[in-house]
């Protein structure tokens, strides 16, 4: 199972590697199409759009590790191991909670776009934003398991190095 999961985990992070490049040599194309042809292309700008909406969500979603997240934690790191528990399982809990009661809009919102395309390249924008309900889903299997973790005693969320007070 651990070769699996490393073996998924670099896939994620190679993908993400991929999608960044793709972002690079799309914008140095722009860049040279028109400062060197004189030409206008349409469509670098909607490739490169659609790509960084792509890496964000994916990359938040499979590769990105719960340190590797900004955290407002000043109220964290000055507390206790339990009251540190508490937080932990109440702002899990939080975000479950609210990325369930989002999903139904958010279905809505995203299977709404499958009667439009994109304005250059004419993709079906339902392609273009399912990152977002991949990314919903992901983010609250994720948060729920770590809701049953913290109820079990273990935190995958918490690194004793980043509170002194254990």
């Amino acid at each position: 199972m651990g070769r699996a999961l490393s073996a998924l985990s670099k896939a994620a992070e190679a993908m993400a590697a991929a999608m960044l490049a793709a972002i690079f040599a799309t914008f140095l194309f722009q860049i040279a199409a028109r400062y060197i042809f004189a030409i206008s292309v349409g469509w670098t700008i909607e490739v490169t759009l659609t790509l960084w909406l792509w890496l964000v969500l994916f990359t938040c979603a499979f590769v990105l590790r719960e340190r590797d997240h900004v955290r407002f934690d000043v109220l964290v790191v000055n507390a206790r191991p339990g009251t540190r528990r508490i937080y932990g399982l109440l702002s899990a809990a939080v975000i479950v909670v609210a990325l369930v009661a989002a999903m139904p809009d958010s279905w809505d919102y995203v299977t709404f776009y499958k009667i439009k395309k994109s304005a250059v390249l004419r993709v079906p924008l339902i392609w273009i934003f399912s990152i977002y309900l991949v990314f919903c889903g992901v983010l609250i299997l994720r948060y729920a398991w770590r809701v049953v973790a913290i109820v079990r005693g273990h935190d995958p969320g918490h690194d004793q190095r980043d509170h002194p007070l254990d």
